[in-house]
């Protein structure tokens, strides 16, 4: 199993607004800080593909800076990567999966982002692929290659892999493109509008569930039927 890492085990809208909450309780409000976090995320991932996410969060909090008339955010969003915290059911679920699959981070993030969070992950991971190994993002095709090809030197081939996510933006499109199975956990479900993630076209997974707690009852099913 490959994993998206920000938005799909790590809850970076609450990492977000947490981090300008602290720093003006007033103005706009949540869903101002979000669409516009997306808005400048995009821009991002537009001039500058090759930047882990991390690096990303420079510009993207001077924009909003600007944006939102909250001066202090300029480099106070890098700073706060280690207090986003994981999603209340990740950390038993990729426990109780470590025996079955072999896990995999996926992540626009880089390694020294993925360490900062693996306290509250559980450490769950066999490998991580990140930006500052392979030099581009996702939703660029070769983020995803290095992964399969990592797994196929253990022995695994692409048909058996699921690529699970929240973001539409940077890995369902990509990853059906290539012919890989996808969950979509769509972590905003019931909610209004795409929150921090850049919007895009929504493409059909093969599975798609709110929560890993759901994904959990999925396979769960499905190897009580094997």
């Amino acid at each position: 199993m490959t994993f998206d890492v920000v938005g799909t085990l790590i809850d970076f809208e609450a990492g977000i607004l947490g981090c300008v909450r602290a720093l003006a309780a007033d103005g706009p409000t949540d869903q101002e800080i979000l669409e516009a976090f997306a808005a400048a995320e995009h821009v991002a991932q537009r001039t500058t593909p090759e930047l882990p996410f991390p690096a990303m969060l420079d510009p993207i909090g001077r924009r909003l800076a600007d944006e939102l008339h909250v001066p202090a955010l300029d480099g106070a969003l890098r700073r706060s990567i280690p207090d986003w915290p994981a999603f209340p059911d990740v950390a038993d679920t990729l426990r109780r999966w470590r025996p079955h699959y072999r896990l995999v981070a996926l992540t626009n993030a880089d390694q020294a982002a993925v360490e900062a969070w693996g306290p509250a992950l559980g450490h769950p991971f066999d490998d991580v692929v990140t930006v500052d190994q392979v030099g581009v993002n996702k939703p660029d095709p070769r983020m995803f290659r290095v992964a399969l090809n990592r797994l196929a030197d253990h022995g695994i081939e692409q048909d058996e892999v699921l690529h699970v996510a929240q973001s539409q933006y940077h890995d369902i499109a990509a990853a059906m493109e290539l012919g890989l199975r996808t969950c979509w956990v769509e972590r905003r479900r019931g909610q209004e509008g795409t929150g921090a993630t850049p919007p895009a076209a929504v493409t059909r997974p093969d599975l798609h569930v709110g929560s890993l707690a759901e994904l959990d009852a999925l396979l769960d099913d499905g190897r009580a039927a094997g």
